[in-house]
């Protein structure tokens, strides 16, 4: 099992080569941080900590900074544990960064889903309304809740309440794209909760769909490199031609200047005489 602490930044979408188009989200992956390893001798488990999100030493407490302190890292905002994996793999403060996983990887992600506050059932639970007609003493309420006897309200009875909040998993989404370099990892489809909210990725459970890797659309400018090739001909040419040109005001000049000359040596002549 494998897995990384990210934040999510929102939704965008992206353009496969033969046409096709992702929707995707961006989740930001900073290098996340082995605060803690777990053993079944100590713990009665194996799972190993990991943090992500530095958070600043005057907003934290002595525990967390004891606790950071071991791994030789700043305290983390976001704490989350990973079990069923080999601890022996890793070391106490090992950084983990976003190419832990690659194109077409299988993967869950949770997070936690927007809280609605406190709503009825209709909204919380999409129950039907009652009659809008004049006289109706029913419209958007409970409705039964339930029979005669026992003369109590039975367990499971959908009823108005806090919404929203929850912790939801999504699986079997697909990881479009991975750039170590920008820190970000982009899956398929939406993800829980809110803008910059946190996450966390890993290895799916039930790994049975299979993904290939999808070739995304680059917009980086490529360079042609025949047109550079011709634009250092040309520029030779021009050059060339100016130093032609050149050479040829020089020889004109030096005839000219030569010309010049003997009408200057006749009037020395004249002046001596």
């Amino acid at each position: 099992m494998k897995g990384i602490l990210g934040r999510k930044v929102g939704m965008t979408e992206v353009f496969t080569t033969d046409g096709k188009l992702v929707p995707v989200t961006v989740i930001q992956v900073e290098p996340n941080v082995v605060t803690q390893i777990k053993t079944v001798e100590k713990d009665g488990y194996d799972a190993i900590q990991l943090g992500a999100f530095d958070k600043k030493e005057k907003v934290s407490n002595k525990p967390e900074m004891g606790h950071a302190k071991k791994a030789n890292t700043l305290p983390k905002r976001f704490l989350k544990e990973i079990r069923g994996v080999d601890t022996t793999a890793y070391t106490l403060g090992q950084v983990i960064s976003a190419d832990v996983f690659k194109k077409g990887d299988t993967v869950d992600v949770t997070g936690t889903s927007k809280g609605k506050g406190f709503q009825g059932v209709i909204k919380r639970w999409n129950q039907s309304r009652g009659p809008e007609t004049h006289g109706s003493t029913y419209h958007r309420r409970v409705g039964s809740l339930g029979t005669m006897r026992p003369m109590r309200v039975l367990k499971g009875k959908k009823l108005p309440g806090h919404m929203g909040h929850e912790t939801i998993t999504i699986q079997n989404l697909m990881i479009v794209d991975v750039d170590v370099e920008n820190k970000y990892i982009l899956v398929s489809g939406n993800v829980p909760g809110a803008k910059n909210s946190f996450v966390f990725i890993r290895e799916a459970v039930k790994g049975d769909k299979a993904f290939g890797a999808v070739e995304l659309v680059s917009y980086e400018e490529l360079v042609n490199e025949t047109a550079v090739e011709n634009e250092e001909v040309k520029e030779e040419v021009v050059l060339n031609e100016t130093s032609e040109n050149t050479t040829e005001e020089v020889k004109n000049e030096t005839e000219e200047v030569t010309e010049e000359t003997p009408v200057a040596e006749e009037a020395n002549e004249e002046v001596s005489e």
